[in-house]
């Protein structure tokens, strides 16, 4: 049997993420390390004037000499520490950068349903703050920890150097200090699960109250909406505040006496010298190195927090990484042709199947619909068509291919897709067009607006087509949106268009543009559309019944009226509906 592949840890998957920088950040800490030699050297200097003046020397010239090479070993270490701070954070920001890359390229292979699961939030927390917090460990523990490490190391072994028992004497504080610290760790899991848990419900909600602020205004819940932000709010502020206060006085006591070595090497140090078993020169010396001690030990303890939450920092950004992908080729075949067919389709929103076998032959160049209740799968089928998501069963090919054997950029290339919600982003009216083709020239794009019917509203607007159409193209009506959203697949000239119910934010008469739009720009493709008005289809080539997930009957709409079922039943009482509203407008 194959040995599972052992799971990198923290800091060896950051240091993964690094890449090509990796070099940079190995440079960074050979520049931290000598910095170290030039931290520690003063100390020497200042042991070796000490011993001189104990000796007698009255030789001022040496003693300036002294004090020269000091402060030059100093002006050395300020520079070697900016040398390697600089390259540490060059490498650092571009690594983040990468990271994020990564991160929404990973998104574009995942199932869209592994992805609506995820709270905007919790998303926009991750790729932003989450990330942002790596810069820590990267730019500063990796190069920093480590120098402030060895400064320590170094002086503790010159000092045993000098006498065992004085450098016994000098650690002596270190574990009082380790256990005041590991009282503050006790029982701080619940609180910090508290802070992570209470910072995602404020992310959240914080979302949440921007993107139904309209909603909130409109139904006169700004109050209610408000209260619930402003509670998380102060369940993240509190939750880091009780942290605080439980750990404030062992990590006080850790931070006064782990550092405090003099407390032991003073008294030990004198009883050792005023015995004859330590000179004055070498209690001097060791007094001066315990010194040099404090500083990197405090610095140390500075980064116990950040040391703390980097596996959970980490874990996050990795579950992103690491999450499952669709399964598609990364080299594949290009399909013959266009012909879609589904075979014993299974689908799952979680442990809830909502596709139980479905079967649907498209050929290639023909005009599909699916109809049926809300919920019975329509959707879905167009989505899995779409590539959005990958079936549990059965297959879907596209000119034969099953699409899991073809590329991703390919199954694209191929289906062009219309919802009833498309998004628009906060660019241009032109730009968002184009994102269907991204060589389209002015002239295309303008092309595609007339022929989907926007092209007349888009000119009345100040600024025609280099109009800003705001957040989520708030600035448009939803059918403005919605035609602007079929030029854009239209631009696409992709040879498989799907339309999931398209025109459900159109009024009659702009459906009727819309209609009129489509027909001409797809001819010779394969059409796809999701219906909820079944006087656009009753020229399809063939209608697909969907209910309950199962197909329950198929055939042209002059069949399938025949057969007085389901569809049947649909028709009258769309007739019905079309009656009365047309009643009551005389």
């Amino acid at each position: 049997m194959e040995k599972e592949k052992k799971r990198p840890s923290s800091i060896g998957w950051v240091l993964g993420q690094a890449g090509p920088h990796r070099k940079e950040l190995w440079l960074a800490v050979f520049f931290a390390l000598v910095g170290v030699v030039f931290a520690i050297a003063p100390y020497f200097v200042i042991i070796r004037i000490i011993r001189n003046l104990m000796d007698g020397n009255g030789d001022v010239s040496f003693y300036m000499n002294q004090c020269g090479i000091m402060a030059a070993i100093w002006v050395a270490r300020s520079l070697l520490h900016s040398v390697s701070t600089s390259i540490s954070h060059r490498a650092t920001f571009a690594t983040l950068g990468e990271m994020r890359k990564r991160c929404t390229d990973k998104l574009a292979r995942m199932p869209l349903g592994d992805i609506l699961n995820r709270n905007s939030g919790a998303l926009k927390n991750t790729l932003i703050e989450r990330i942002d917090s790596i810069e820590t460990t990267l730019a500063h523990i990796i190069p920093e920890f480590t120098a402030n490490l060895l400064i320590p190391v170094g002086i503790l072994i010159y000092i045993f150097f000098i006498d065992w028992r004085m450098g016994l004497a000098s650690i002596l504080t270190i574990p009082v200090g380790l256990v005041c610290y590991m009282m503050m760790m006790v029982g701080s899991e619940e609180p910090y699960m508290r802070t992570l848990n209470a910072t995602k419900a404020l992310n959240d909600t914080a979302v949440e109250y921007i993107n139904g602020i309209q909603v909130i205004k409109v139904f006169g819940k700004t109050k209610n909406s408000y209260e619930r932000f402003t509670r998380d709010a102060n369940e993240a502020a509190h939750s880091f505040i009780d942290w605080m206060r439980d750990c404030i006085i062992p990590f006080t006591f850790a931070m006064v006496i782990m550092p405090s070595n003099l407390i032991s090497v003073l008294p030990i140090g004198g009883i050792l010298m005023q015995h004859g078993m330590l000179s004055a020169e070498d209690f001097i010396s060791v007094l001066i190195l315990s010194v040099g001690l404090i500083t990197p030990l405090v610095t140390l303890m500075g980064y116990s927090d950040d040391i703390r939450t980097m596996a959970t920092i980490f874990g996050q950004v990795r579950e992103i990484q690491e999450a499952p992908e669709m399964e598609r080729a990364a080299v594949g075949a290009v399909p013959a042709g266009n012909d879609l067919k589904l075979s014993g389709v299974r689908f799952s929103y979680g442990e809830t199947e909502v596709l139980h076998g479905v079967d649907m032959e498209i050929p290639e160049g023909s005009f599909v619909a699916l109809v049926g209740p809300s919920g019975s799968g329509k959707s879905t089928i167009a989505r899995l068509i779409a590539s959005l998501w990958d079936v549990d069963a059965g297959s879907i090919t596209l000119g034969g291919t099953d699409i899991k054997n073809i590329p991703q950029e390919i199954c694209a290339d191929r289906v062009a897709f219309v919802s009833q919600d498309n998004y628009l982003f906060n660019m241009t009216i032109r730009e968002n067009i184009r994102l269907g083709r991204a060589d389209a020239t002015d002239a295309e794009v303008e092309e595609a607006a007339k022929k989907s019917g926007c092209h007349d509203f888009i000119m009345s607007l100040e600024k025609g087509y280099d109009t800003m159409v705001g957040s989520s193209g708030g600035h448009l009506s939803g059918g403005e949106r919605q035609r602007i959203s079929i030029a854009r697949a239209m631009l696409k000239a992709a040879p498989v268009v799907i339309l999931d119910e398209a025109t459900a934010y159109t009024d009659p008469e702009n459906e009727a543009v819309i209609q009129r739009s489509v027909s001409k720009l797809t001819e010779g493709k394969t059409l796809i559309v999701i219906a909820h008005r079944l006087s656009t289809i009753v020229d399809a080539d063939r209608i697909y019944v969907v209910k309950d997930g199962l197909i329950a009957e198929q055939g042209t709409h002059d069949e399938l009226l025949r057969k007085d079922g389901i569809y049947g039943s649909m028709w009258k009482a769309h007739i019905s509906s079309r009656d009365e509203l047309k009643g009551g407008e005389e």
